[in-house]
């Protein structure tokens, strides 16, 4: 009877592994396909984590160059404004050389041109005094008091006063200023082209006199009188061969005064009026080192506004 027990119990414990085992089996099939999936989605996380690092890499490599690049622009851009800078007052050097060694080259030959003046007048001089003395000489038909016959002789009137002094010849006076003017003898030759304007006041020479009292002062820093100076050469001396010069100038004395616009304005108006002069290359240079256009911008029409 034990024994027929056992084995029921036996039975039904088989029979019910039986029933268990394909359930076993179906969630164990679950769990593995559930764990793929899971391993799927941690080698897909750890991809994307590795791309992630990669693209940032990669990014803060480009981030890298791009500021290491945009300092190598600043350091050029830096070197560049310096060596801009530079040259630029390298040319204003330059121009005020050219212009000075221009300037003393027409100051040479103006002292030639005047010592050539000064010869003629002596010449003329010469001829003159030859002329009055053959006048002075008796005429043959004449007496020996060299009156026509039976004229009456002339009684001795008063005494003739002395006359006052005169200046001396326009071309020695300019000559002697500008020997003193190069010698840097400044108040001496101020003087003397002084009394060129006095005493010749028409003579070719005035309108050059008038140009060194400006290029006096304005070696002495004197700008504001140099203006004056180079103003009245243009303006009472016209046909002037100094007049280009003295535009130059002036527009070098406002410059020099810190009227940029008016000085810019006047060697404008010298490369127009006179543009094939040394003195409006001049110009044309020393507004290139100022960064100024040749020729100023046309304001735009109202209407275009």
């Amino acid at each position: 009877m034990t024994s027929g027990r056992l084995f029921r119990a036996t039975s039904v414990a088989a029979v019910a592994m039986l029933l268990f085992l394909p359930r076993v089996h179906a969630a164990s099939k679950d769990m593995i396909q559930l764990q793929t999936q899971v391993q799927a989605l941690q080698d897909s996380l750890q991809q994307m984590q590795r791309a992630n690092a990669e693209s940032m890499g990669v990014l803060q490599h480009l981030v890298e160059q791009t500021a290491d690049s945009v300092n190598k622009m600043s350091v050029s851009m830096s070197a560049l404004e310096q060596s801009v800078k530079t040259q630029n007052d390298a040319t204003a050097t330059k121009v005020d050389g050219v212009s000075g060694q221009v300037q003393t080259l027409n100051d040479s030959v103006d002292e030639l041109k005047a010592r050539v003046a000064s010869l003629n007048k002596a010449i003329q001089d010469l001829q003159a005094q030859s002329q009055n003395l053959a006048a002075q000489q008796p005429g043959q038909a004449g007496p020996a008091n060299g009156l026509p016959n039976g004229a009456p002789a002339q009684q001795p009137g008063p005494a003739v006063q002395p006359a006052a002094p005169q200046a001396p010849p326009v071309g020695d006076l300019y000559q002697s200023a500008l020997r003193d003017y190069n010698s840097a003898r400044y108040d001496v030759a101020g003087s003397e082209f002084g009394d060129v304007l006095h005493y010749y006041p028409q003579d070719d020479l005035a309108g050059n006199a008038q140009f060194y009292l400006g290029e006096i002062a304005y070696r002495q820093g004197n700008y504001q009188a140099a203006i004056k100076a180079y103003d009245a050469t243009v303006e009472h001396y016209s046909g002037n061969p100094k007049i280009p010069a003295a535009q130059l100038r002036k527009g070098e004395a406002l410059i020099a005064l810190n009227q940029k616009d008016a000085g810019v304005r006047e060697l404008r108006s010298l490369i127009q009026r006179y543009p094939q002069t040394p003195e409006a290359q001049q110009a044309r240079s020393r507004l290139n080192a100022l960064g100024v256009r040749l020729n100023p911008t046309p304001k735009p029409a109202a209407g275009n506004q």
